[in-house]
C-alpha cells in the first residue's frame, strides 16, 4: 500500500529551511511538493508522468510565497486535467477551438461531401466512423486527439481481422484532421505516417462481375436461360446468397433450417479449412423470402437428394462440376465479364455503396475471416438480426433491378 503524504500546511510551509543534509522537498500529495533551496528561496513543483507517452516530468509553478498553498494546489488540479486530454499541463493556454469535439468537425467535414459523394458512399463513410472512431474519441476536443490515440483506435478494427475497414477508418480520420488544418481549427494533421504501422493486407484476388448499370440486363439473361433448370436456380441462389462457389455447390439439403430462413454452412466447408483440417464456427446465411422461393423451386429437382446440386451423372455421389455456372454464364454471353464467384464482389460493392447497412455487418456476411481467434470463436452469429434486414435489402434491390429490365 503506497504511503500516505500528510498535507502540508501554510505555517510548515513558511517555517521550512534548507538545510544541508535534511530534506530539501516537502510533498502536499498528488505529485506537488514545496523545492527548498540553498539560497533560501523556495519554489513549487510537480513530479507527473504523462498518461500518453508514460514520461515522467517536473513542472514549476513559481516561488513561494509569492505563490500560496491554496494557489499551488488549483494549479496542480488544472495540470491534471490537461494530462487527462493527453496534454501537456506546461504547454500555452488551449485554444478557443479547444472545446471543438472530434465528432463536430467530422460531421461538419461530412456535410461539405454530401454534394459530391453518392449517398451509399456518404452513409458508408459516417457508419464507419461512427462505429468504429466516435466511441473513443468522437467526445474529445480535435485539439487533444493525439496521432497516438488514432493508431490505437485503428489497430482495434484490424484485431477484428477487418485489414479493409482499418485502412478506409484511417484515411477518413485523416481526412478530417486536413479538414481541420484546412478551416484553421487545428494546425497539424496527427494521422500522417500512420499508414505504415497498419498491418499489410494480402493481395486480393479479383474475380470478373458487371457493372451495376449492367446488372439489369444480367438478371434478365439469367432468367431467359435455357439449360438445366437446377443451373439457373444455382446461379440465382448464389445471386441472393453470394457464398464462395465451392460452399454452394457442396450445399446439403440438411444444412437448411426453414423454421428460421437460415442455410447453416458448417465450418470445414468455410474458405480453407477443410485443407488445413482446421475447425471454425458455423456460417449463418439468412434466407430471404426470394431466396426461400428458389430453394421450393429446386427442392422439385433435387430434393430427393444429398445434396443441392448433385452432378447430373453420379446424384447420389458427387455435386455438379465447378464451372458449372461460369460455362453457363458464357452461354449467355458474360463470358469475362461475370463469374459465379464474382457475385460476392457484386454483392459487397453494391451493398456498401447503397444499403445503409454498417460495413462489419456487411464483412461478416461476406464471412471474411477474422484474424483474432477469440473473437473467430464466438462470433459465427454476430449481426445476425441486422444481417437478415441486409439479406432481404439485397433480393429486394435484385428484384428493382430486373423489374428495370423489363
Amino acid at each position: 500500500m503506497a504511503k500516505k503524504i500528510p498535507p502540508l500546511t501554510d505555517s510548515k510551509c513558511k517555517a521550512a529551511k534548507f538545510s544541508t543534509g535534511g530534506k530539501s522537498r516537502l510533498f502536499d500529495g498528488g505529485g506537488l511538493y514545496l523545492e527548498l533551496l540553498p539560497s533560501g528561496s523556495k519554489r513549487w513543483r510537480l513530479k507527473y508522468r504523462h498518461p500518453m507517452t508514460g514520461k515522467e516530468n517536473i513542472l514549476t509553478f513559481g516561488p513561494y510565497p509569492e505563490i500560496g498553498l491554496a494557489a499551488a494546489r488549483e494549479q496542480r488540479e488544472k495540470a491534471k486535467a490537461r494530462l487527462s486530454e493527453g496534454l501537456e499541463p506546461g504547454e500555452a493556454p488551449p485554444p478557443a477551438t479547444m472545446g471543438i469535439t472530434f465528432k463536430a468537425v467530422a460531421d461538419e467535414w461530412l456535410e461539405t461531401r454530401r454534394p459530391v459523394w453518392s449517398e451509399g458512399y456518404f452513409t458508408r463513410i459516417s457508419n464507419a466512423l461512427a462505429a468504429n472512431v466516435h466511441p473513443h474519441i468522437g467526445q474529445r476536443s480535435i485539439s487533444s486527439v493525439t496521432g497516438k490515440a488514432v493508431l490505437e483506435l485503428v489497430q482495434q478494427v484490424e484485431q477484428r481481422g477487418a485489414l479493409e475497414m482499418a485502412a478506409r477508418v484511417l484515411e477518413a480520420v485523416g481526412m478530417v484532421f486536413r479538414y481541420g488544418c484546412g478551416t484553421g481549427l487545428i494546425q497539424i494533421d496527427v494521422t500522417q505516417g500512420l499508414r505504415q504501422f497498419l498491418q499489410e493486407r494480402p493481395p486480393v484476388e479479383h474475380f470478373p462481375h458487371v457493372a451495376e448499370t449492367d446488372l439489369p440486363a444480367l438478371l434478365a439473361s439469367v432468367e431467359r436461360y435455357h439449360g438445366r433448370p437446377e443451373t439457373r436456380l444455382a446461379i440465382k441462389l448464389m445471386m441472393r446468397t453470394f457464398p464462395r462457389t465451392n460452399e454452394l455447390r457442396w450445399a446439403q439439403w440438411s444444412e437448411i433450417d426453414w423454421k428460421n430462413a437460415l442455410w447453416l454452412i458448417p465450418g470445414e466447408r468455410m474458405k480453407g479449412r477443410l485443407a488445413q483440417k482446421q475447425t471454425a464456427p458455423d456460417h449463418i446465411v439468412p434466407l430471404s423470402t426470394q431466396a426461400l422461393a428458389i430453394l421450393e423451386s429446386l427442392r422439385q429437382h433435387s430434393g430427393q437428394f444429398q445434396y443441392l446440386f448433385p452432378n447430373v451423372h453420379n446424384r447420389r455421389g458427387a455435386v455438379m462440376s465447378s464451372d458449372t455456372m461460369n460455362r453457363a454464364l458464357k452461354i449467355m454471353g458474360y463470358e469475362k465479364l461475370q463469374t459465379g464467384h464474382g457475385f460476392r464482389g457484386l454483392a459487397s460493392t453494391i451493398m456498401n455503396e447503397h444499403s445503409g447497412f454498417r460495413p462489419d455487418a456487411i464483412e461478416r456476411q461476406l464471412a471474411h475471416r477474422d484474424r483474432n481467434k477469440v473473437r473467430r470463436a464466438y462470433n459465427h452469429a454476430m449481426y445476425l438480426d441486422e444481417r437478415k434486414k441486409l439479406m432481404q435489402w439485397w433480393s429486394d434491390y435484385l428484384d428493382e433491378q430486373l423489374e428495370k429490365a423489363s
